[in-house]
């Protein structure tokens, strides 16, 4: 089978890439842009270019016509659209920017996935979709108040392929990630900030007085039930929460860092922006019913194994 893995440069597409080369011919779409350190994600793509039936095209999903000569030539069964602009805090400061790449250039995948056919697309939603909302997070909950351009962003995704998936009548499915961390994990998000800070004992900044929670949630975890969901029968448009369901606080967080790295953290303590919601908790017992079966891995173990990752990668260089 062939799949079209866009943003497969990133986190999670380098990952999710790994496991489908086990059984699937992939074909990674990646504009390997600047938003962090590029040669991290050049080091992806390096792992995932051993397996010979990977296929690796540097190109923008706002460039349609390129786009529409990768889908002509591959014509995928399958498409796993990741790539988008990301950052909560960076939208407000590059609004069209984001609203380019994640409405705009979502357009162009869906209109490519219309004309080739393409059996099932699943595409990446988020967290932020719920807003301040104080209620575990469920996909039925009411979803109109967003507190960033990022979250508008992805909500106005989710719109368009409802549209997609009933005028055109193929299955289109939505993954609300929950905050996701381990092993080549993104530079800008906090488990990584915060372990470079610490090894570097340089301060780390937190906002509300560390009291904010989120749903961490690991790597090996969101692979897992991609990759179940690929071989369901899926509606014509569904989404689903993935996230650990076990929030954690952000001091509580740094606690298990410092155990885990063996250095006190300096923490400087910042006024809570705007744009950050106070507590994330997916619930995903409509993921677990679907794929009828679970994977849970701890804040710990799921610490242990990205610091070990971590002096690999960046303290033997």
């Amino acid at each position: 089978m062939k799949i079209i893995v866009t943003g497969c440069a990133g986190f999670i597409g380098m990952h999710l890439s790994q496991k489908l080369l086990k059984k699937h011919e992939v074909v990674g779409i990646d504009n390997l842009n600047n938003y962090y350190d590029t040669a991290l994600k050049k080091n992806r793509i390096k792992i995932l270019k051993k397996n010979k039936n990977f296929l690796f095209y540097k190109s923008n999903i706002n460039n349609n016509k390129k786009l529409s000569n990768i889908f002509k030539n591959i014509k995928p069964s399958i498409v796993i659209h990741l790539a988008s602009e990301v950052g909560v805090r960076n939208s407000s400061k590059r609004p069209r920017s984001y609203a380019n790449t994640n409405i705009l250039g979502f357009l162009n995948i869906l209109e490519n996935c219309k004309e080739q056919n393409v059996d099932k697309l699943f595409y990446a939603s988020s967290s932020s979709v719920y807003g301040d909302n104080k209620n575990e997070f469920k996909e039925n909950l009411n979803t109109d108040n967003p507190l960033s351009i990022y979250a508008a962003s992805k909500k106005a995704s989710e719109i368009l392929a409802a549209a997609y998936s009933h005028l055109y009548k193929f299955s289109i499915t939505g993954l609300r990630f929950f905050t996701v961390y381990g092993p080549y994990g993104r530079p800008d998000m906090a488990i990584y900030k915060f372990t470079d800070s610490i090894y570097k004992k340089k301060p780390i900044s937190v906002y509300g007085l560390g009291k904010l929670e989120r749903d961490f949630t690991y790597i090996d975890d969101v692979v897992f039930y991609i990759n179940k969901l690929l071989n369901k029968k899926l509606k014509k448009h569904d989404i689903f929460n993935i996230g650990n369901t076990k929030p954690v606080k952000v001091i509580k967080l740094i606690s298990f860092l410092e155990e885990a790295i063996g250095i006190k953290a300096k923490i400087n303590f910042l006024i809570t922006p705007k744009t950050e919601v106070y507590k994330t908790c997916a619930n995903i017992s409509k993921l677990r019913n679907k794929c009828s079966s679970k994977k849970n891995t701890t804040i710990k173990v799921g610490i242990y194994n990205f610091i070990k990752w971590y002096k690999s990668y960046k303290l033997k260089k």
